[in-house]
């Protein structure tokens, strides 16, 4: 009896505990490999920095090729373990193609009117879209609710502005990490979890760089 009542407490426990849900978009097109590896890597660390705090569902969106040319921008069902969320990653290549950042914001619009998002987080490199119409997509995600947390690959000055603007319009955050720096992007990813499952004052507890850098924007 006693370990059915442990058993029946355990579930309750893990029922109740806070899921956060995140939508994690990466550009996929040819010159991303080496960042789509280390992602593949880091997701891991996602789920991990979850389970001290509560839980984590993740749904992957990656766009590659070129738009009316065999191109794609594609979601991924809502994973809860680092072993599915691998095996979805690790079954994709990168492709030469453009950006598609518009149809990833229109995802995004589209997958928080049906259940809740608490962040969507995008990296990529670069912008070769309309910029005005990706700002009006972010104005939109903002006034629903769903904060967009921007992270870019080095140091475009035209990228960095249409992904600061996004991040601002949405009540997210912008952050630069340097090529091939797994450690950055690492720690911007724990943050990220941390800030999903409890908040602002879960994001406060940490005290690593990349939750120093989106408390900075989150509290302007």
């Amino acid at each position: 009896m006693r370990i059915d009542v442990d058993r029946f407490l355990t579930r309750k426990a893990q029922e109740s505990a806070r899921r956060g849900r995140i939508i994690f978009a990466l550009d996929a097109t040819a010159s991303r490999q080496e960042t789509w590896d280390t992602a593949c890597q880091l997701q891991a660390e996602m789920f991990r920095e979850a389970a001290g705090i509560g839980a984590l569902d993740v749904q992957l969106v990656y766009y590659r090729g070129l738009v009316g040319m065999g191109g794609e921008c594609r979601a991924s069902r809502w994973y809860s373990s680092a072993a599915e969320l691998t095996a979805a990653m690790g079954s994709i290549t990168c492709q030469a193609g453009t950006t598609q950042i518009e149809r990833v914001l229109a995802h995004a619009g589209l997958e928080s009117a049906r259940t809740r998002v608490d962040a969507l987080v995008f990296v990529g490199d670069a912008c070769e879209e309309n910029p005005d119409v990706l700002i009006r997509f972010a104005a939109d995600l903002g006034r629903r609710g769903l904060p967009i947390f921007m992270f870019q690959e080095g140091a475009d000055p035209e990228v960095e502005h249409v992904f600061r603007e996004i991040a601002r319009l949405t009540h997210g955050a912008h952050c630069r990490f340097d090529p091939g720096a797994a450690r950055q992007l690492g720690e911007l990813l724990r943050a990220i979890v941390a800030f999903a499952i409890g908040g602002l004052p879960a994001l406060a507890a940490r005290q690593d760089a990349g939750a120093v850098k989106l408390l900075s924007q989150l509290r302007g």
